[in-house]
């Protein structure tokens, strides 16, 4: 009798990878770490708080009990450190670590995962045995039940966020735009309003989100007002967006004194789609020597340059430049450090171009509400990495008002004898 010839395959949650071994061992040391230098950093920085009898006040309690933590390498085992603080009930001060939440089950990047499987048409169901793989055969923390609390928990936020009181906030500069994504959304909800804002500390925040018919002036007038009711009375000092008219038109409405500033990324394609492709390549370098030009003279002069080199043979290409010149030249009334970010919209396009990407048409399309939830969280997840703006001691001087000339700030007869 011959030697049985059929050879077992393993199964994939049966893999053994030496390599993420060593990484996750490397990454629990490593975690171990920085949470002890947290907790020296913490008890240093309270080393004076002492008891009547000399004693100090915080000691060293151990740790909690270990845990299991999915990051993007699979389960990693962890232990929370603790401190004990020996002054009473008043005033108790606790440790709370930032690479540890007390509560965490999940790294940052995982739960910024999550969202996008779900967009991509992932049931609850699936998640377990889809990041297998990834996280190990256990995958904890990952079953249907888990899934359907976090996707509550998710529109939870979502609808808090919608309902913020913006009576405190003031806002410097914004930029609008429509997003179509090719999501698990139904097909009338397929434009996402969106608003980014700066603050007068520099910081961007999502300031407005949700789904509206095409990019009409009726759901921008909604998007608007509704900020406006929520206590947001001080209108920016300058919009940033495409030629949607329906974003300006609603803007002139609810908020009249708000500058106007067209995206240059937006209107360069617009007047390049005008010109035959043989073309489009030295016509580029034309539009960028009027926007980076260092003043508006000179940006204004090639402009005019630009018009005429082409008006001829394509008049719609000049005529759709020149036509908008006074919201395009807007930035130079603005601080010059300031420029780079608000002549074109890329705040936005930046931000959901990684969504965009990460987004599919799939069978069964999702709830307005349910898909928007996914989204926001995917845009809250990138928001944490958004840059400040440069000249930041500048955003002042442009609240109060100070007048700006090719970006340089004037000052008046005064400022100059002294």
């Amino acid at each position: 009798m011959k030697d049985d010839t059929v050879i077992e395959l393993s199964q994939p949650s049966e893999f053994s990878d030496p390599l993420s071994d060593v990484l996750r061992s490397g990454a629990r040391r490593l975690l171990a770490q920085a949470v002890e230098a947290e907790v020296a950093a913490f008890m240093a920085s309270h080393e004076d708080l002492r008891l009547e009898d000399g004693r100090r006040r915080l000691v060293r309690h151990g740790h909690g009990p270990a845990r299991e933590m999915q990051t993007g390498i699979g389960a990693v085992t962890v232990r929370r450190a603790k401190v004990r603080d020996r002054g009473g009930c008043e005033g108790v001060l606790r440790f709370s670590s930032t690479l540890l939440p007390k509560w965490a089950r999940r790294s940052a990047s995982l739960d910024a995962l999550l969202p996008v499987l779900y967009l991509r048409g992932l049931s609850s169901g699936d998640f377990r045995e889809a990041l297998t793989a990834l996280l190990g055969k256990q995958a904890p923390n990952l079953s249907p039940a888990v899934i359907a609390r976090l996707k509550a928990a998710w529109k939870a936020d979502y609808a808090r966020w919608k309902r913020r009181d913006l009576s405190m906030r003031r806002y410097v500069y914004i930029w609008a735009d429509g997003i179509y994504l090719q999501a698990r959304m139904e097909p009338d909800a397929q434009c996402l309003l969106v608003i980014i804002a700066a603050t007068p500390e520099g910081e961007k925040e999502l300031l407005a989100f949700q789904a509206g018919y095409r990019e009409s002036t009726q759901s921008w007038r909604e998007l608007l007002a509704g900020l406006k009711a929520r206590g947001l009375e001080i209108a920016p000092e300058l919009a940033t967006g495409d030629g949607a008219l329906g974003f300006w038109k609603a803007l002139g409405e609810v908020f009249p004194t708000t500058g106007t500033q067209r995206c240059w990324v937006h209107k360069s394609a617009n007047v390049l789609n005008k010109l035959p492709k043989s073309l489009q390549k030295n016509a580029k370098a034309d539009l960028k020597e009027i926007w980076n030009a260092p003043a508006r003279q000179a940006a204004e002069q090639a402009m005019a340059s630009f018009a005429a080199k082409y008006e001829a043979k394509y008049p719609a290409a000049a005529s759709c430049l020149v036509k908008d010149r006074e919201s395009l030249l807007a930035f130079y009334d603005f601080p010059a450090e300031h420029w780079q970010h608000i002549r074109t919209s890329n705040p936005i396009e930046s931000v959901f171009a990684t969504v965009r990407h990460r987004t599919i048409r799939s069978k069964g399309c999702l709830s307005h509400e349910t898909a928007l939830t996914m989204v926001f969280k995917l845009v809250m997840a990138a928001a944490k990495n958004w840059r400040r703006l440069k000249g930041r001691n500048q955003l002042p001087k442009v609240i109060e008002g100070v007048k700006f000339t090719d970006g340089i700030e004037v000052k008046n007869n005064d400022q100059t004898v002294a």
